[in-house]
């Protein structure tokens, strides 16, 4: 999963280059800056842009600059072009740039739109001019003013629209650890996830898998340690669970479990687990009329060549004898099970 955050001028270099350094290490690969912001005054543009730009390059991160025509100025450049010499990949154009040029800076540079106001006659002339949407991408604002944020049901629709072109999708969770001024209620595109900022994995799961986003940044200047951890899981394709685990089933918690790509809506499918080549016997006493949601469950050698094969249950299920229960996801992590999906990974901790 492609994961991103959010760099702000004027948190200073030094906590920038913390951030930067943090998110590496949690292999998130994306980052957004803009020059644009009204708060931030008495910022050397020319001088930051290439500290941060280079502690970007040197992880690794694709650096996202908002800009518009003053961009130049700012940063004592005279043309687009310039950027790419100080390694900007994507652009976010929001006004001042007609259908020709537009096609014609995609070529330099992925370029990135707001999601919400790209409008048919936009795309049409794009295409008039011979436009390559994987070239483009279109990212949703983050919203800091209560109630001004799109539903999920909104960002989905846009979202399905443009990839179906060949865009790809970006939105914005908030954060909870440092919020960003002036009004430090969180930054997030989808308003419901204002009032939900402890649990940025869930919000993040559910942008990526409800809402059709590509890449999930955060809006908000850093995120709580816990959240960092998270990521770091995510970004590498796959959630921690915590769970009870009977002892003689210990083992199979030593791998990630992918769920398979033809999801289940009833169960997560572990891909990895029939390469245990254990024989799994029935557990008559460990039968129970139903398997609750949360069940962890591995079917034994009644199911033939199925044998070995985990599930985790996503609802409550009828019992069966071919499938011994052996564990139980916590209740907190219960929720999650629904994402889950499509190739990714579960970690039973």
């Amino acid at each position: 999963m492609n994961t991103g955050i959010s760099l702000y001028f004027s948190s200073g270099t030094d906590k920038n280059r913390q951030l930067i350094k943090r998110a590496v290490e949690c292999g998130v690969k994306y980052a957004f800056t803009s020059l644009h912001i009204p708060e931030e005054t008495g910022v050397d543009y020319s001088l930051d842009i290439q500290k941060l730009l280079g502690a970007c390059k040197e992880g690794g991160l694709n650096l996202m600059v908002d800009v518009g025509p003053e961009t130049f100025k700012k940063l004592g450049i005279e043309n687009l072009e310039d950027l790419k010499e100080l390694g900007i990949t994507h652009v976010r154009l929001d006004y001042g740039f007609d259908a020709k040029e537009t096609v014609s800076i995609s070529q330099s540079f992925y370029v990135v739109f707001n999601a919400s106001t790209i409008t048919e006659e936009e795309i049409l002339e794009w295409k008039r001019y011979g436009a390559d949407f994987t070239r483009f991408a279109a990212c949703h604002n983050f919203y800091p003013k209560q109630f001004t944020g799109l539903s999920l049901k909104q960002t989905k629709e846009v979202n399905q629209r443009l990839k179906y072109l060949g865009f790809t999708t970006m939105a914005f969770v908030p954060g909870n650890s440092e919020l960003r001024g002036p009004l430090f209620e969180g930054l997030p595109t989808v308003e419901e996830h204002r009032n939900r900022k402890e649990d940025v994995l869930f919000n993040m799961l559910e942008l990526y898998y409800e809402g059709l986003c590509d890449v999930v940044l955060t809006g908000d200047v850093n995120v709580k340690d816990k959240d960092w951890a998270d990521i770091k899981c995510l970004s590498h394709d796959y959630v921690e669970l915590p769970s009870d685990i009977l002892p003689s089933y210990e083992f199979v918690r030593d791998i990630i479990h992918h769920d398979r790509p033809d999801s289940s809506q009833y169960v997560f499918r572990s891909q990895e687990s029939r390469q245990y080549k254990k024989n799994i016997r029935p557990e008559v006493e460990n039968q129970a009329p139903i398997r609750k949601q949360g069940s962890i469950c591995i079917s034994n050698e009644n199911y033939l060549r199925y044998m070995g094969e985990l599930e985790i249950s996503r609802t409550d299920l009828p019992g069966e004898s071919r499938v011994n229960i052996i564990g139980q996801v916590h209740d907190t992590h219960i929720k999650y099970l629904p994402y889950i999906q499509k190739g990714l990974g579960v970690k039973l901790t």
